[in-house]
């Protein structure tokens, strides 16, 4: 055994203390800072001492994550102390508006600053619809007034008839960027295939119709139009695949490029930020020839998130739904694709479909513990329609720039996309029309739900082809598909 820790395993273990510190800080336990100072300077001074060195690693962490979560309690407390009551904020706008119920502008803020009751800042977001101004667009500084309402998830409060009122803009180069690329995609393409498009690009769905959206939802296809990381990791994983043999340099620009594209456009959604750190860390680690741990990246990776926005733990669904997707591509799907194709590279399409399966696998027993909605035709949805992921977002950007800069051209270049897209949503069409394929009220207990991914982690566990393959280093190339 050697004397020292590497380093992985420090990062293993301050990774899942961080967490349990986070859960432990929930029960409103708090605690100073200048203890987790000293246990982090005890832990650096100990690395003579594996066992030393291990146990404070796990304090420091746990402590760390304690007072990281009681300070953000602390800071998001006035959306508790103002509940219910009428309030005045200033805040940025996260979303270009659009017209809800009842003809209110619907959109998201943040950098929320009450004016009254008191004056406070306060981290977070807040769900808003109201009247006051023709439009809104991401960047814009309002202020709001209203009654402020508790609600669950990632968002700490909505507010409903509000009175917007405009007073600034930040709005910079890549706002104005993203509503001309938008007005592109809607001159390229016919509805509700723009909308459609928009959706696999930067997750806009607020403008796809109604229909369209429940056909989605029946199949189990509702993630691929979200702002989601699966579809950043998708397209990352089948770029890597198809540069990295050839160089090291284009494809770490490729996948950086991606990556900066997604969090300009599609904004710092939990599950996108997620996957751009994990995609970042493993493609250092792939481009300085380091061999990862898929447990590491994605409890670092869930570590550095929450400790950020400790929120997204707590009761983020789409981040959680995030990061139990990505455990499929990175640990079930490079398992699966190995049994089946031993030492030969697999084909992309296979690739790609089997880590979407495997994403899908992942999510299903939570979906139904939280939203009791299950489909029956999910895996065959997402095996004839997923799969075309990578080449529809390639052929909807390019539809989209033709809208924008050759605008009497823009037919001509989108033919592709309106192929590719039809293609994706009349498959969908068609499924949804199975009878009986969509459950709803098919709710999981808390047991079920753990029983259904005890299962999973067993067959994980089978897959191995060494007794302790669960923890061993998997190189993140483009042959085993991390990333």
């Amino acid at each position: 055994m050697p004397k020292k820790l590497r380093r992985t395993d420090v990062l293993l273990v301050l990774s899942v203390s961080f967490l349990l510190g986070l859960v432990v800080a929930r029960l409103h336990v708090g605690i100073a800072l200048w203890p987790v100072l000293l246990l982090g300077i005890a832990a650096v001074l100990s690395n003579r001492n594996k066992s030393l060195q291990l146990l404070l690693v796990l304090l420091f962490g746990a402590m760390l994550g304690i007072w990281r979560g009681s300070a953000y309690l602390q800071a998001i407390q006035p959306y508790q102390d103002y509940a219910r009551q009428k309030v005045t904020i200033q805040a940025k706008a996260t979303l270009d508006a659009v017209y809800g119920k009842n003809g209110q502008l619907s959109f998201e803020v943040s950098d929320v600053q009450f004016i009254s009751p008191a004056q406070v800042a306060a981290p977070g977001i807040i769900k808003l619809s109201g009247y006051g101004e023709l439009a809104v667009y991401r960047g814009d500084i309002l202020k709001l007034t209203g009654k402020l309402y508790p609600t669950r998830g990632g968002k700490q409060a909505t507010m409903s008839y509000a009175q917007i009122e405009r007073i600034g803009s930040e709005q910079n180069f890549i706002d104005v960027l993203r509503r001309k690329f938008s007005a592109g995609m809607q001159t390229a393409l016919p509805e509700p295939l723009a909308s459609f498009a928009l959706g696999l690009l930067v997750g806009q769905r607020n403008t796809l119709p109604d229909y369209t959206s429940q056909v989605l939802l029946m199949v189990g296809l509702t993630h691929i139009i979200a702002v989601s990381g699966y579809n950043l990791t998708v397209l990352l994983n089948a770029a890597k695949r198809a540069t990295g043999n050839r160089s090291k340099n284009l494809t770490t620009i490729i996948g950086v490029s991606l990556m900066t594209f997604f969090l300009l456009f599609a904004g710092s959604s939990p599950s996108i930020v997620r996957a751009a750190v994990v995609s970042g860390l493993s493609l250092a680690a792939w481009y300085y020839g380091r061999t990862v741990r898929p447990m590491v990246l994605l409890l670092l990776a869930a570590a550095i998130t929450t400790y950020a926005t400790p929120v997204y733990f707590w009761s983020d669904i789409s981040w959680w739904l995030s990061t139990l997707a990505f455990f499929g591509i990175l640990v079930i799907a490079p398992q699966v694709l190995r049994r089946l194709y031993k030492n030969r590279e697999a084909p992309l399409l296979s690739q790609v479909a089997v880590e979407t399966l495997s994403a899908e696998l992942m999510t299903i027993p939570i979906i139904m513990f939280i939203f009791g909605q299950v489909s029956l035709i999910g895996l065959v949805a997402n095996l004839l329609v997923a799969t075309s992921i990578p080449i529809a977002m390639l052929l909807s950007f390019i539809a989209g720039l033709a809208g924008m800069l050759v605008p009497l051209l823009a037919g001509w270049f989108a033919w592709p996309a309106v192929w590719l897209l039809t293609y994706m949503l009349d498959t969908a069409t068609i499924l949804s029309r199975i009878p009986h394929i969509f459950h709803q009220n098919v709710y999981l207990s808390v047991i079920d739900m753990v029983l259904c991914y005890a299962v999973i982690a067993s067959i994980a566990i089978l897959l191995q082809r060494r007794k302790q393959a669960w923890f061993t280093d998997i190189k993140t190339d483009p042959k085993q598909g991390a990333g």
